[in-house]
């Protein structure tokens, strides 16, 4: 492999790129959506720092929900991950158990930035929630979304905000701003349906998620009163690390620490482009996306394309052999990593 990238082809399993001096590294966390059945089986297997982590997690989720996450995670039922409560606790589980995959081989972020249920990891690993209390969080958040009734959806729109934004109405709205060209409208069903005809009609791509809910919709109400009683009961300490916000799309300057702004992101549209721009305004030039599959590296990519993105899952990959490619896609663009580790 090495020798034919030597004579310069390209070779599967061979990464490579100039170790030129990186700016800050950003870690991005996975949202819903994301979920599949036995995503970190593999790497439960071989790695303890990973399976202690998936563990410790799993034991604070399990006796919230009154079910083993683990076994959910990796059983055989894809109905029953897809459920909103277990697809939550489940890629929390995964993600921070990533994270502590990750840190231990010395890779250490200079920001982090979730995407909605994401950004619960990152507030967690950047120090603002205890573990114990971002399950509590994580816990309550998806039980009171799969309680709402049904009768929602999303659709994903190839269209800037400033195109859609002029079509909604009080029964469907904007849900997440994921690049330039890529929103998610959320609402009644019908509502929806209405917005996804008319943008299709005129040629743009439509696509409608595979939720049981419409989240980040008007749709969520009735459970935020509930959601802030828990979370009023939370403590919140100081970011060790910068956390790029979901609600504002910029770097959050201590509004994470307050139940208010938890709840708010329920609501609120997920500010996923704003953010990866206000990265890249604060230098950063590298994005670690930790999550089930590369679900986030594309529209990194699409917003920044001099950006160096690597994803640290694939779906239908294997998870060791991905561990490594990731750890060398940082490491070749200058990102010190601790190989001894």
């Amino acid at each position: 492999g090495l020798r034919a990238v030597a004579s310069g082809q390209v070779v599967s399993g061979v990464v490579g790129g100039l170790a030129v001096e990186q700016g800050g590294v950003a870690f991005v966390f996975t949202g819903q959506g994301s979920q599949r059945l036995g995503m970190g089986r593999e790497l439960y297997g071989v790695s303890s720092v990973f399976a202690a982590a998936f563990d410790e997690v799993c034991g604070e989720l399990d006796g919230r929900l009154g079910v083993s996450v683990k076994e959910v995670v990796f059983g055989g039922d894809a109905g029953l991950l897809g459920r909103t409560v277990f697809a939550q606790a489940g890629l929390f589980a995964l993600e921070v158990a990533l994270f502590r995959l990750v840190e231990c081989c010395g890779v250490r972020p200079s920001f982090v930035l979730g995407h909605s249920v994401g950004e619960i990891v990152a507030a967690h690993v950047a120090g603002v929630l205890s573990l114990s209390d971002a399950c509590v969080l994580v816990a309550a958040r998806g039980r009171l979304m799969e309680a709402l009734p049904v009768g929602g959806a999303m659709v994903a729109v190839r269209a800037s905000e400033e195109e859609v934004v002029p079509l909604l109405s009080g029964r469907v709205g904007l849900a997440a701003v994921n690049g330039v060209s890529s929103v998610v409208v959320s609402g009644d069903e019908d509502a929806v349906a209405q917005v996804a005809a008319y943008w299709g009609g005129v040629g743009r791509k439509v696509r409608r998620l595979g939720v049981g809910h419409a989240f980040h919709s008007h749709r969520m109400e009735p459970m935020l009163d509930e959601f802030r009683a828990v979370v009023e009961g939370l403590e919140f300490g100081s970011a060790r690390v910068p956390v790029v916000s979901n609600v504002s799309g910029l770097v959050a300057s201590g509004e994470l620490g307050s139940a208010e702004y938890w709840v708010r992101q329920v609501r609120l549209p997920v500010r996923f482009y704003d953010g990866v721009r206000a990265l890249a305004a604060e230098g950063v030039t590298a994005f670690l996306e930790l999550g089930p599959d590369a679900v986030l590296s594309g529209l990194v990519r699409e917003a920044l394309p001099e950006a160096t993105v690597v994803p640290f899952l694939r779906a239908g990959r294997g998870e060791v052999g991905a561990l490594s490619a990731a750890v060398a896609g940082l490491a070749v663009r200058g990102v010190a990593v601790d190989w001894e580790a």
